[in-house]
């Protein structure tokens, strides 16, 4: 069916006659270029947004919102990763032990940040020689409520203030 077929076709219905003559061409005029616009709208391509899924990440620091705690910085982030898979699955290295469970997140409007959460994590429970952040990351990704990608770094957020996990991307090797 032509733009012209739709149009003619409409303007029946709205005018309660065969086609839009005389002073009804205004009526046809405007939905033609309502139907184009809508077109080009359809047409157009969403903007281009950084996606977490198939990246993998190194921990660097824990940024406690608890003064007497501050930032906790790693000694070998090697030992501690994550990996977006593109099946909504990630993979985790949390020093001598793994962990795997579904991921989701949402972007924002700006493309940098947006929501994120883990579902139940499945690991191994090894005892990884002291000092160990293991434990605690497996317990906090539970609590992980959003993103902020700055700087080349990924930034996760627990809910209520409960902390900062900040990762680089993981080297190539």
């Amino acid at each position: 069916m032509s733009i012209s077929s739709m149009v003619n076709g409409w303007c029946t219905v709205a005018a309660g006659r065969q086609g839009c003559g005389g002073s009804d061409r205004w009526l046809q005029r405007l939905y033609s270029l309502v139907v184009i616009l809508a077109a080009a709208g359809c047409a157009a391509a969403p903007p281009s947004t950084p996606s977490l899924a198939g990246t993998s990440w190194e921990l660097v620091q824990f940024q406690s919102m608890d003064d007497a705690q501050g930032t906790t910085r790693i000694g070998d982030p090697s030992l501690y990763t994550v990996s977006f898979g593109t099946d909504g699955r990630a993979t985790l290295r949390l020093n001598c032990n793994r962990a795997m469970g579904p991921w989701q997140a949402k972007a924002a409007a700006d493309g940098q940040s947006g929501s994120l959460e883990f579902g139940m994590l499945a690991g191994t429970r090894a005892l990884c020689p002291p000092p160990s952040l293991d434990e605690r990351l497996l317990r906090d990704l539970a609590y992980v409520r959003g993103y902020l990608l700055r700087d080349g770094q990924l930034h996760m957020s627990l809910m209520a203030d409960g902390g900062i996990y900040s990762w680089r991307p993981l080297p190539v090797k």
